[in-house]
């Protein structure tokens, strides 16, 4: 029986530097002959691995939309070779890019899997050996058809994960929704979560280029603050708001603000600044304000998925109305039905 064939692409982050004298720096070639110098991936239950190093490895805090569309397109180029691909990223920006490709790959019916590491791969108390060995062995053996991120001992969905960890090395979380797969002594997949396309040829949608930006409110936030920051030629606004979508609605040229601007077709998402649960405009007075202002539920989409959906409906030049529709829609499982 054929061996499974798995296209690593080594995008940058902490997973492949090597040690120097000005610290931790990225190496090209370096990631790849560490890998085979190592007994595991020699295992006779280990796929074939194609390495790919990015020639200007990407520190994942100067990750662009440029560079989900270059990782996206290396995929579609290399996707009939392989049965499998492992995106190697940095984490800072991981979940950001993990949401961003799972609106970019139009029907994906292979597994990408996201991972990276807290600790690079040469040192003794490394994460990173038991990530990418699992994450291979998963992209090889477990035909998961959608974008998703392993990180210590769990598969999740990539657009539904967020870095909850500076540190630890279960720095990935998916709050709303349980792993697609965990990993111990056994794997357990859960077939039953895995987001299925309706189209079966893969597609890569490159994002334009819209204006979208995050507005957080906090206690005490000034309505010329929020007035002056939609100002700005925005097509689209992830709002993150209090609880269960609430805001200062006593602040009453705040809320004016915000009026004015869907009024004039700005497309504003409402997401709740807590780690779990949902957005529910309906359920007190300082949110419905906010739905009849012309903010749009976000519903339990984390802001990486929310500012990732704006990208990709706006890039797909519909109009407002449209979009906003869409919003409330799972496009990829983003959201919980």
């Amino acid at each position: 029986m054929a061996k499974k064939k798995v296209y690593i692409a080594y995008t940058g982050g902490t997973i492949g530097m090597k040690p120097s004298a000005k610290g931790f720096v990225p190496q090209k070639g370096f990631l790849g002959a560490t890998l085979q110098s190592f007994p595991e991936f020699q295992h006779p239950d280990m796929p074939e691995i194609t390495i790919h190093d990015y020639a200007e490895p990407i520190d994942s805090a100067n990750m662009s939309p440029e560079d989900w569309h270059k990782i996206a397109e290396d995929i579609e180029r290399n996707y009939e070779q392989y049965d499998g691909f492992v995106v190697l990223h940095g984490t800072d920006t991981m979940a950001y890019t993990a949401s961003a490709l799972s609106f970019m790959l139009e029907g994906l019916q292979k597994p990408v899997i996201f991972t990276g590491s807290q600790i690079p791969l040469t040192q003794l108390r490394t994460d990173a050996r038991d990530n990418i060995i699992n994450a291979m062995y998963l992209a090889a053996n477990y035909p998961v058809p959608e974008v998703s991120l392993f990180f210590h001992d769990h598969l999740h969905r990539g657009n539904r994960t967020r870095k909850t960890d500076a540190d630890g090395f279960a720095a990935f979380s998916s709050p709303n929704m349980p792993p697609l797969a965990s990993i111990g002594s056994t794997i357990k997949v859960r077939d039953h979560l895995l987001w299925q396309h309706k189209s079966k040829e893969l597609t890569v949608r490159r994002f334009a280029s819209p204006k979208i930006a995050i507005l957080t409110l906090f206690p005490g936030i000034s309505d010329e603050l929020v007035r002056d920051f939609l100002a700005q030629d925005l097509d689209g606004v992830v709002l993150q708001s209090f609880g269960s979508g609430n805001a200062p609605i006593s602040n009453k040229p705040l809320m004016k603000a915000i009026e004015n601007a869907t009024k004039q077709g700005m497309v504003i998402v409402n997401c709740t600044q807590c780690l779990k649960g949902s957005v529910n405009m309906s359920t007190y007075e300082t949110g419905k304000v906010l739905m009849d202002a012309g903010v749009t539920s976000g519903f339990d989409m984390t802001t990486e998925a929310a500012l990732a959906k704006l990208y990709y409906l706006f890039s797909r030049g519909l109009d407002v109305e449209t979009i906003r529709d869409n919003m409330v829609v799972s496009l990829r499982g983003e959201l919980s039905n």
